[in-house]
């Protein structure tokens, strides 16, 4: 026996067809409907029938499709798999290095299985926390995954349910967290069947993907609970360690209570039922520290945030690129500032934006920020997908690494990129052929004010570009790849034996720098990291008694506290 239940206030009435037969649903008020039927079990078909349309759609709740986002829907029992994981306690995020990584390009074979052959590899560099890029079944076969429409049910392709199952319980036995990236802003454009059912959208407000989803007009108690408890599955049922929330700038809500604010109070009241520790991520580009400060403060109580200042203060500084809105950002001067405050702009005027942007960061650490100089978002959405290795020299890759590294914050590494891969990470999908046109097409229009020649940008729904994607691992014993991921695991195994680089004190942020000079010195506790990126040698004084811990270049002396440093290189000293 099985009962169904789903909320549609839209309609007035309900049947489901289960393994092909009808039975009907009966209303058990404020717009739900329920019927419990005898012959349904785990691994039953069904899709429900709205009022007399003859077309089959799948629950809105769907646990599994496993004939995609169009197909029946499927039950699934989440108490069946046999978790090993019982005594697991994820590591304090304060002390993290994450990995982000698609699934569809980690491994040649593209699922989790094949993922998990690599975790042995990620726990040996150091890693702790593995994030996945979202897995809601999307439209087509390959996708980035920011287009899921059933949101409850993992993608098939990946391997499904289970297939996640296994994925998770294997990180947990090797000692890596996992978090899983939700995306709450929209839905994509194949397969969204909600707007049939209920008030899940409102054409009071408008975003980039078309009407926004409700989160404040009537009826949005129901969407709102249809998206915490979505965020409760992935923890309870998947025993992802916590989430990160795409986008949520893109958030519409006015309530007294934010959508946020009552995400983060459910995911701490599971916690408490569960015994586990959780996290919750925001991505957001407002610069707004009331999302990681505490309710009883007047925050959100999200745990971390990204940081994107970061990220293009030191991209821009070592590529030059000031195209779109890296026009913001390009001076030394700013990179120091978000070493030091995190936000560039933190209540300045942003000519990008022709106005006042930001809020000042105070009384937070900064590992309630993560710090990257590569994602998917700042790699995938260039022109042809470049890593920041693809535009830079080596030295100046190794100079991001070991800022990121060393930063006050949470460093987060994109796949591929500790060994400076030769893939790029391009913008990929797998629609029908009509949709498939309008999102060609649509690519083009988007990075009019980056300049690209839109000849340049490839189709995302040409095969090859995903195939280009995908993560050679045979390089990683090759010149130069070897020579970066041993950098990369000399970073990371200093940073997680130094207790100065994970304290995440930013009182204790000391930058000094000269844009003329092109150097720059941060400064934090017993620890110094030095680079330049002039064209020619220079000498930059430091505080007595440093001694060089790790250097990018053979070239990199010291001599009577001045340091010596070569074009495009870094050091990192320590002091006693």
């Amino acid at each position: 026996m099985h009962r169904f239940r789903v909320w549609a206030p839209k309609v007035q009435r309900v049947r489901v067809q289960v393994d092909g037969q009808f039975h009907p649903l009966h209303s058990a008020g404020g717009g739900w409907w329920q019927a419990e039927v005898d012959a349904a079990r785990p691994g039953s078909d069904y899709a429900y029938f709205l009022d007399d349309e003859d077309l089959a759609v799948p629950d809105p709740r769907s646990p599994w499709q496993p004939q995609g986002v169009h197909g029946p829907s499927r039950v699934l029992d989440h108490r069946a798999f046999a978790w090993t994981d019982t005594a697991w306690q994820a590591p304090p995020l304060a002390s993290a290095i994450i990995y982000e990584l698609h699934i569809g390009t980690f491994t040649s074979e593209g699922t989790l299985d094949a993922a998990q052959t690599k975790l042995d590899t990620l726990r040996d560099l150091g890693i702790t926390h593995v994030e996945l890029m979202p897995m809601a079944s999307f439209s087509g076969i390959q996708g980035w995954g920011y287009d899921g429409v059933a949101l409850f049910a993992p993608h098939q392709p990946y391997g499904g349910p289970e297939a996640l199952r296994r994925f998770v319980d294997a990180c947990h036995a090797r000692g890596l967290a996992v978090l899983l990236d939700v995306v709450y802003n929209h839905l994509g454009p194949a397969g969204n069947y909600l707007g049939k059912f209920g008030p899940y959208f409102t054409s009071a407000h408008h975003t980039p993907w078309g009407d926004a989803v409700n989160l404040e007009d009537a009826g949005s108690h129901e969407v709102r609970r249809f998206f915490c408890d979505n965020a409760l599955m992935w923890l309870r049922d998947y025993h992802f360690d916590g989430l990160r929330l795409d986008a949520v700038h893109a958030y519409t809500d006015r309530s007294a209570i934010n959508f946020m604010e009552q995400l983060g109070s459910e995911v701490r009241a599971l916690q408490s039922q569960t015994g586990r520790h959780y996290v919750v991520i925001a991505e957001s580009d407002l610069n707004d520290p009331r999302l990681v400060t505490a309710p009883e403060a007047g925050g959100y109580g999200l745990e971390a945030q990204w940081s994107d200042d970061f990220h293009h203060a030191l991209v821009t500084v070592l590529t030059g690129d000031r195209r779109g809105y890296y026009a913001d950002f390009g001076g030394l001067a700013g990179l120091a500032k978000s070493l030091r405050d995190v936000y560039v702009y933190d209540g300045r005027y942003s000519p990008c934006r022709d106005r006042i942007h930001g809020r000042p960061v105070r009384g937070l650490p900064g590992w309630r920020f993560l710090g990257y100089s590569q994602n998917h978002d700042q790699v995938g959405n260039r022109a042809k997908g470049e890593r920041l290795s693809h535009l830079v020299s080596l030295g100046r890759a190794k100079i991001a690494a070991a800022i990121e590294l060393t930063a006050p914050f949470i460093p987060m590494l994109f796949q591929g990129e500790e060994w400076a891969a030769t893939a790029p990470f391009q913008f990929f999908t797998n629609h029908d052929r009509d949709l498939g046109k309008l999102v060609s097409e649509g690519r083009k229009k988007e990075f009019a004010a980056f300049g690209w020649n839109p000849d340049d940008i490839p189709d995302p729904q040409s095969a090859e570009t995903f195939q280009r994607s995908k993560l050679d691992w045979a390089e990683r014993s090759q010149p130069p790849h070897a020579e970066m991921l041993d950098w990369y695991r000399r970073l990371i195994a200093l940073r997680r034996a130094t207790p100065d680089l994970i304290d995440g004190d930013r009182s204790g942020v000391c930058v000094r720098f000269s844009e003329e000079g092109k150097w720059l010195v941060m400064e934090r506790g017993r620890c110094t990291v030095a680079f330049s990126i002039a064209r020619n040698p220079i000498e930059v004084p430091l505080r007595i008694g440093s001694a060089i811990v790790l250097a990018s270049d053979p070239g990199v002396t010291l001599r009577e506290e001045m340091l010596s440093l070569p074009p495009d290189s870094v050091a990192v000293l320590s002091t006693q």
